[in-house]
């Protein structure tokens, strides 16, 4: 098959992470909420316990965007429809530029971005959020995994300023010096590296960018962006098309959320950040870097701002959070309160165990509680 080539004023840091969450569930106010109990329910690689979710209205939601998040939407949906008879939630990918783009079109009842609004795309919002804007509302914690699929390798140590010149096409053979260097005892190939990269505007990309441009000491020579700016590689759609290509090519690497490379059971790198040992790309080590990330949002906006160039002990730098981007106010009346139950469950406690049973990082409870603090609030 041939691929396409290619503050707050004062921030607010977040409290320590919590990985085991409490199985009950929040409940989005609404004197005619009805609540329905529902019974274990299993999404993509995960299941909760029986548990009360407020359902209010039954409605339907469309929502577009990151493909990073896809698999905990999938978790999320399942149950809440398990629970909400009537209410549904359809989720479209195509990745964070295309569903904020949706958003700003007024297609969607919200957007799912891996990068939080900037302001030329804030403004675009208020056309849509009438008498408000959007809003950008934490909901989904993860890590980048830089998967590979070497031959006759099963662990593999890499650090910015290499993972930068591999995607840049300046490291092109596996048994590079400067990889060598860095996996002293592993038996790398002289073989020629075949990287992917996302080959729409991708969150993750954007995330991965901002990593290589604080790590690489240089390297990486572009700025920070959802579009992918490296030379040479080769391209895929997606999360899972990245990943399958991978899985499916020898010699290959690229980088997907942590949840893909389980899925795919793909190998994961794990990334010398200058601490006493390579830090391996766990939900553990991802929480340690959340655990310091900072709030410069303002008013109900909830963007964070994250450490990539950390090299704090067991602290993985390689980390993402994905936005739900929603109206503050200017929800359409029919949708709102199936959004605000929706969202109340993503963020309870309940919500964020199943997605962590999924490959992803449950966010510290400080932080879901500032958005649980929120969702009620949008109109």
């Amino acid at each position: 098959m041939k691929l396409q080539r290619n503050g707050r004023s004062k921030a607010l840091a977040i409290g320590a992470m919590a990985l085991v969450s409490s199985l009950s569930l929040a409940a989005c106010g609404s004197d005619d909420n009805t609540s329905n109990n529902a019974g274990t329910g299993s999404g993509t690689g995960s299941s909760t316990s029986a548990a009360a979710i407020a359902c209010g209205k039954a409605g339907s939601l469309v929502a577009a965007g990151s493909t990073a998040q896809a698999n905990a939407i999938d978790v999320w949906k399942t149950n809440f429809g398990a629970a909400c008879s009537g209410s549904t939630i359809n989720y479209g990918g195509g990745g964070s530029g295309a569903g904020i783009q949706q958003f700003t079109q007024g297609k969607v009842a919200f957007a799912g971005s891996d990068s939080a609004l900037k302001p030329a795309e804030a403004d675009a919002t208020k056309a849509v959020c009438t008498g408000g804007q959007g809003i950008n509302l934490p909901m989904v914690a993860g890590l980048i995994s830089i998967v590979f699929n070497v031959e006759g390798v099963d662990k593999l140590v890499l650090d910015g300023p290499t993972v930068a010149k591999i995607f840049d096409s300046q490291i092109t053979k596996w048994n590079d010096p400067a990889i060598v260097a860095l996996n002293k005892d592993a038996k790398l190939p002289d073989a020629d590296i075949q990287a992917f990269h996302r080959s729409e505007d991708s969150g993750t990309t954007d995330n991965l960018t901002k990593y290589l441009a604080k790590a690489s000491g240089g390297a990486w020579s572009y700025p920070a962006s959802k579009t992918w700016a490296g030379k040479g590689g080769q391209s895929a759609n997606g999360s899972a098309g990245v990943a399958a290509q991978v899985k499916q090519v020898k010699n290959s690497i690229s980088y997907a959320e942590l949840s893909f490379a389980q899925t795919n059971n793909l190998k994961s790198a794990a990334i010398n950040t200058g601490a006493a040992a390579p830090v391996e790309a766990t939900a553990a080590n991802a929480a340690n870097t959340f655990a310091k990330a900072k709030i410069v949002g303002t008013g109900s906006d909830l963007a964070l701002t994250l450490d990539y160039a950390t090299k704090d002990e067991g602290s993985y730098p390689l980390v993402l959070v994905t936005y739900e981007i929603v109206c503050d106010k200017g929800n359409k009346a029919e949708t709102l309160e199936t959004l605000k139950s929706f969202l109340t469950y993503g963020a309870s406690d309940a919500g964020q165990k199943a997605i962590g049973e999924a490959g992803y990082v449950p966010l510290p409870k400080e932080l879901t509680g500032k958005v649980n603090a929120v969702i009620p609030t949008l109109a």
